[in-house]
């Protein structure tokens, strides 16, 4: 870095994004991207046209978008921001309502101690239970914010509604902020209550269920108020935040609806029948409801698996976190990827012998 930057940056921990290698064709699981492509829908769309107004600015207000998710959400536009990527709805909730601090926990999304971090933020670090599990009593009534992600990531875990609308309760004078970028795969939203609590913002994403990792869409939905903080955040940093390409994807990818529908019910199916047969090979897993499963054998390390899975051009997820060392996650890909997966580690395993 350059002897320019202020150091209380210089002092920050960056967050590692999963690896994109270009050095040969790989089996990808380790990012968590829909292997899906979009709906056919969403590839008219984006077309020559669109493509030739790339020259004018996109709408600031994301109309179009907003009105369509809040259709989708059964809430009112005003209760409805859009964001480049959840990252960005979760960067201004940071920014915004954690001045007492925040809680979150140990082994959860990563950008949440960067942001943390880079406000200034005290950051109160919750330790999952020894199952991985959130203990809903760590959050209750904590005197500042309260972030989880719903599914926890890399574990895949949920919360049940009631659980988490107990500990929004708790803290009426707090933002209680839920990652739902997981959500479609299997668990519940809470977005329902954000009726009910002014202290609620649920984050969600186009980049999972959506299969738009790369157009960089998100959104927030909660009370009106709380939208109108993000805005005031985004209107005064950077006002086009979304692309005229992404917005015109997304909006096509909420009429396509059913589509990525059935996509992720296939991503369920195909996480149980691998969670299976991973567990009959001697694996510990999560009970996982997002699109990955965390994983580890008690015959090889997390790193080792990882390193040997990738020389055989399969890309898994592994964290050098001591507590998960000895553990992968592992994106669901298509029924194929998987059997491919799962015959890379069951000539892995034998090799061992």
């Amino acid at each position: 870095m350059s002897k320019f930057i202020n150091p209380r940056l210089g002092r920050l921990e960056t967050y590692v994004p999963g690896e994109q290698p270009k050095d040969q064709q790989y089996i990808k699981l380790n990012t968590n991207e829909l292997p899906y492509p979009p709906s056919p829908e969403v590839i008219a769309r984006v077309n020559a046209a669109q493509v030739a107004d790339l020259r004018l600015y996109s709408d600031p207000t994301c109309g179009g978008l907003v009105e369509k998710l809040a259709r989708q959400y059964d809430v009112a536009p005003e209760n409805v921001f859009v964001g480049n990527g959840s990252d960005e709805v979760l960067n201004f909730a940071f920014a915004c309502y954690c001045r007492a601090g925040a809680a979150f926990a140990d082994l959860t999304y990563g950008f949440y101690g960067v942001f943390a971090e880079l406000y200034g933020i005290d950051a109160d670090i919750k330790p999952l239970r020894d199952d991985f599990s959130i203990d809903p009593a760590d959050y209750m009534n904590v005197g500042k914010a309260v972030v989880i992600a719903n599914p926890n990531a890399p574990t895949g875990l949920v919360l049940p509604v009631e659980t988490i609308e107990a500990i929004v309760r708790s803290n009426p004078d707090h933002v209680v902020i839920i990652d739902e970028a997981y959500v479609d795969f299997g668990a519940t939203s809470v977005v329902p209550l954000t009726k009910k609590y002014e202290n609620l913002l649920v984050a969600s994403t186009f980049s999972k269920s959506r299969a738009l990792a790369g157009a960089r869409v998100g959104f927030g939905i909660g009370n009106e108020a709380l939208i109108r903080d993000l805005n005031r955040i985004k209107f005064t940093t950077n006002p086009y935040n979304i692309n005229r390409l992404s917005l015109v994807a997304a909006e096509a990818a909420l009429d396509s609806q059913a589509y990525f529908d059935e996509k992720d019910r296939l991503v369920a199916q195909t996480r149980a029948s691998a969670t299976a047969a991973l567990r009959a090979l001697g694996f510990e897993t999560t009970d996982s409801m997002a699109n990955f499963i965390f994983a580890k054998s008690d015959r090889i390390g997390g790193g080792d698996l990882y390193r040997q899975l990738k020389a055989r051009g399969i890309l898994v997820r592994h964290f050098d976190t001591a507590r998960i060392k000895d553990f992968v996650r592992i994106t669901v890909g298509t029924p194929a990827e998987m059997d491919a997966l799962l015959g890379a580690i069951n000539d892995i395993l034998n090799s061992l012998d």
